[in-house]
């Protein structure tokens, strides 16, 4: 069996090193990391809030004459339907690892129910993504720099401009509710954790706050997109099974690669089959990820229920064509819906949406330890914490802390300890999604909740209403409104009270 770090590409939309026989991998919560670059989308979408750079210092946990170094953070504003007067609340969404605008522009949920809470919306950078770099353009030079990004510097980040925020517009008794999804969904639920004086609750939607350690079984994210595809059709998941071997042997041909950019229809010749495989590869995961009720633009423009879509294409197609033809004829869904791509380039892109920064923390804190059985429809590989160590050295000169999450906190016996002490949570869930083995899938207390769909995919309850919406997804965000209504009720009897 192969090893993790001879097997896989990096994470999310970042390159490493395309074209190397050995394509090294990190996992993202939230997107999910290949050596494919995402190509940036010509059009530019608005979006209703007010953009604004806040000074925040560069280590909230040292005392060092450095730490006091001021860099501009990122926040956007929407107070459009803020009854500040009445002490209306504040949502603000815990950034992720990437630019706050693709957020705000993918998370509708919240500008959708903003009006009936008189609620005003603020989105926060995260520290290291977007427009948000402490050291500029220098922000990603070495382990010197790159020390600052963390989690736990992140979520400080929120509470001081949280707490600066609410004193700037003189609304100390405004309640405040944190909404994240993904990794932003993790850090909700670990702000409301840290810091229950400053938000009343957390809305933490596709958070795989237990893809840590041993908790969640390694294997559990293919088997759930391996899943994914054989839930919509047993055929199309053997082809894509069996489509590795015959790229594996097309590549190896004398003139393979020259055979694969054909089939393949690439803009330039290949320079690695890893190539080929990596863009069949992301297709697939980032498709059970987005597998929407509606149409999408999350990633790429997508129709409903991709993931369908594609075993559609596969099951349809004559049965002499080979199974890597098929497997590739879908995975073009994938790059090609809107069908304005003449030719593929496989080798190269742009991280059109700053998420760069991730392989640093999967390097060192966020240490997700994933590996394909052989019941997946990827080929297998395992994981080694000695491998992934060196990789990690080699590539920033540091050394992972594997159970750093679960010391700072928590995850083991989670249903045990969270019900004594913590309240005031949804964790939301789309089966569907393979991030969702990695959360939080049964009701800890009265009040920390999980609210799970059947077919729910990658933080699909925050996407912005439509009339096309199936009855579970309008039933899950009526779940999540009703139980907001109470946290924000209880909060405003007890300040009348007091």
């Amino acid at each position: 069996m192969a090893s993790f770090s001879s097997y896989i590409f990096l994470i999310i939309l970042f390159i490493i090193s395309v074209g190397a026989s050995k394509i090294k991998s990190i996992y993202l919560p939230g997107t999910y990391q290949s050596s494919l670059l995402v190509k940036k989308h010509d059009e530019k979408i608005k979006i209703p809030f007010k953009t604004h750079y806040f000074p925040q210092i560069l280590d909230h946990f040292t005392f060092l004459p450095k730490s006091s170094k001021v860099f501009y953070q990122k926040y956007l504003i929407n107070d459009q339907y803020w009854h500040k007067e009445g002490g209306g609340p504040i949502f603000v969404y815990t950034g992720n690892e990437g630019n706050i605008d693709w957020f705000a522009v993918n998370t509708g949920f919240m500008i959708d129910i903003a009006p009936k809470f008189n609620a005003l919306l603020v989105f926060i950078e995260h520290r290291f993504y977007g427009d948000s770099m402490p050291f500029g353009n220098n922000s990603y030079k070495s382990a010197k720099t790159l020390g600052y990004l963390n989690s736990q510097q992140a979520l400080a980040d929120y509470a001081v401009l949280i707490r600066s925020l609410k004193q700037n517009l003189s609304s100390d008794s405004s309640p405040v509710v944190v909404f994240g999804g993904s990794y932003g969904g993790m850090l909700a639920a670990w702000f409301r954790l840290k810091y229950p004086h400053i938000a009343i609750g957390a809305v933490a939607s596709s958070a795989p706050i237990l893809q840590f350690d041993k908790i969640t079984p390694w294997s559990s994210f293919y088997d759930a997109v391996s899943q994914d595809f054989k839930d919509a059709s047993l055929n199309c998941y053997k082809v894509i099974k069996g489509s590795w071997a015959e790229l594996d042997a097309l590549s190896t041909h004398d003139d393979g690669l020259i055979e694969v950019s054909k089939l393949f229809r690439t803009c330039k010749a290949l320079h690695s089959g890893y190539s080929a495989r990596d863009w069949l590869w992301e297709a697939f995961v980032y498709t059970a990820m987005v597998n929407y009720p509606t149409e999408a633009n999350f990633m790429m423009p997508l129709p409903a229920y991709p993931v369908e879509e594609m075993c559609k294409i596969i099951d349809g197609l004559p049965k002499g064509a080979s199974k890597l033809s098929k497997a590739f004829a879908a995975a073009s869904l994938y790059y090609n819906y809107t069908q304005t791509e003449k030719c593929f380039n496989l080798e190269g892109g742009t991280d059109s949406h700053g998420l760069h920064g991730w392989d640093w923390q999967a390097c060192t804190e966020m240490v997700m330890p994933m590996t394909c059985s052989n019941e997946s429809m990827f080929p297998p590989f395992s994981f080694s914490y000695e491998e992934f160590t060196q990789d990690c050295k080699k590539q920033f000169g540091v050394k992972p802390r594997p159970h750093w999450i679960t010391t700072e906190f928590g995850g083991n016996r989670i249903e045990q300890v969270l019900k004594r002490f913590g309240s005031n949570m949804i964790f939301s869930n789309g089966m569907q999604d393979p991030w969702s083995r990695g959360g939080v899938l049964k009701n800890i207390s009265s009040s920390i909740v999980a609210l799970i769909t059947h077919k729910g995919a990658h933080h699909v309850d925050f996407r912005s209403e439509t009339k096309n919406d199936p009855d579970w997804l309008i039933m899950q965000r009526k779940q999540e409104v009703a139980i907001i209504e109470k946290w924000l009720e209880e909060y405003y009897k007890d300040l009348k009270q007091d």
